[in-house]
């Protein structure tokens, strides 16, 4: 049943952290989570944002201020010439969140093909193009080992190459560890809408192992020694 959990949310609070960070009474809750929703779902529909490969839109919230940062493979085109095309998408966040003080960041991801989000788009776009998945597979999977992978995994559901009967596949090399709470894991999800039908893409990559674990540890053990030695610790 381990294979059923998401491995983001299983390792929230461990070595994962959430999109949208902030903290508002009760009742507002509800309203802030929406709009939040509301406004991914029109930034990513944007034509600007489609083109410029963003695997994440994170939002953190102030009383008076709203902070997205988008995560992209091609800042250069997401900011634009001379930056129009951050203005506007600026301006489109401050319309969505009822004229809030909007700042815009754009964090450049250096590797992507060890970005989940960016490997399942760009298999779902191929697949879209006609594109045989199994050379795709193998080429994603490649590529990602090359840049420095533990592990990688990829799953494909549907009518694969038009085939009448739906089925799914999968390749997997290296190692991918999902039981292990301190194992880094990035997991994407992502829809190649073809003419035959649609076709689901799993991603997980391992990049490996977190090294909070090794701190709390060696934390402990300076603590441990501490007492042994009979210093106090406000010394």
């Amino acid at each position: 049943m381990g294979q059923k959990v998401n491995p983001i949310g299983f390792r929230l609070g461990i070595n994962k952290t959430w999109d949208s960070k902030w903290y508002v009474k009760k009742a507002d809750y509800a309203k802030t989570l929406l709009e939040d929703i509301q406004i991914r779902k029109e930034l990513m529909n944007m034509t600007e944002v489609e083109s410029s490969d963003v695997s994440k839109i994170e939002i953190k919230r102030n009383p008076q201020r709203l902070s997205v940062f988008f995560y992209t493979a091609k800042p250069g085109v997401l900011i634009g010439k001379s930056g129009a095309s951050i203005e506007k998408i600026q301006k489109k966040i401050e319309f969505l969140s009822h004229g809030k003080k909007v700042n815009v960041k754009v964090i450049e991801i250096s590797k992507p093909t060890l970005d989940a989000n960016l490997v399942a788009n760009s298999i779902a776009r191929q697949i879209e193009a006609r594109g045989g998945y199994k050379r795709i597979l193998k080429k994603a999977v490649s590529d990602a080992m090359k840049d420095g992978a533990q592990g990688i995994k990829i799953k494909v559901a549907g009518r694969l190459n038009g085939v009448e009967i739906a089925r799914s596949d999968s390749i997997k090399e290296g190692r991918v560890p999902l039981h292990t709470l301190r194992s880094k894991i990035d997991y994407a999800v992502c829809t190649a809408n073809t003419s035959y039908g649609s076709i689901g893409v799993k991603v997980w990559i391992y990049s490996g192992e977190s090294s909070s674990a090794q701190e709390v540890k060696s934390d402990a053990g300076e603590v441990v020694r501490k007492r042994k030695e009979g210093v106090s610790d406000n010394a």
